[in-house]
């Protein structure tokens, strides 16, 4: 009877690492040197981002500082404050959903929502990615700081607008007007007004201001 021979034991390969990890250890939780935090007044049609491939507008077209990336996402048909930093730890404090931290949006929406509809959306909608936490909304005056949009919003004669104060604590994509839609009154213009303790106070429209002694 022939022996078996104990075969060799093949050398295990390196498990690869996710892109999630590298991206995040390529990326110092804390700036090297001292920590930059502005404050931008993004205008319509202008991507929340420094680059784009199609020419169309960025930040970097109204911001002239280097090294400072987006705390969270405000869409390209969506205007007002944006918050830039070097700074890895405030960006997830500002954006990871566990931190809830507060958002305050002012929408321009068709119609006129009822208060049943109001409380509704305050209480928590059934949205196609789940129920949204509760919000602070009310029916309000558009606000007097509002600058003119260019383009204007479309409007239809018949139907009128209305603003609402939206304050929430969740970042979902176009949360805001995935909101206002599901009570039947979409958004036809939407400005973020505040980020946790920062708002757009003294920032005109395209302008940026920059924190100091923070």
């Amino acid at each position: 009877m022939t022996e078996k021979r104990p075969q060799p034991k093949r050398p295990r390969r390196a498990k690869p690492q996710s892109h999630a990890r590298t991206a995040r250890s390529a990326k110092p939780a804390r700036p090297t040197g001292p920590r930059k935090v502005v404050l931008v007044n993004k205008p319509f049609d202008v991507l929340t981002q420094f680059t784009d491939g199609q020419g169309r507008q960025t930040l970097a077209d109204y911001v002239a500082i280097k090294d400072i990336y987006p705390a969270g996402r405000l869409d390209r048909d969506s205007e007002g404050l944006v918050l830039l930093t070097n700074d890895g730890q405030l960006q997830a404090k500002l954006t990871q959903p566990g931190k809830k931290t507060s958002k305050t949006y002012f929408a321009q929406v068709e119609g006129v929502p009822t208060p049943e509809s109001i409380a509704a959306l305050c209480k928590g909608v059934e949205l196609k990615d789940g129920m949204t936490l509760p919000a602070k909304i009310e029916l309000v005056e558009q606000p007097q700081w509002l600058w003119a949009r260019n383009p204007p919003i479309r409007e239809r004669a018949n139907i009128p607008t209305s603003w609402l104060q939206i304050t929430i604590v969740e970042g979902r994509n176009r949360q805001v007007r995935r909101m206002t839609a599901h009570i039947g009154h979409p958004t036809l213009r939407l400005i973020r007004y505040r980020i946790g303790s920062w708002t757009l106070d003294g920032i005109e429209l395209g302008k940026y201001r920059q924190l100091d002694n923070l």
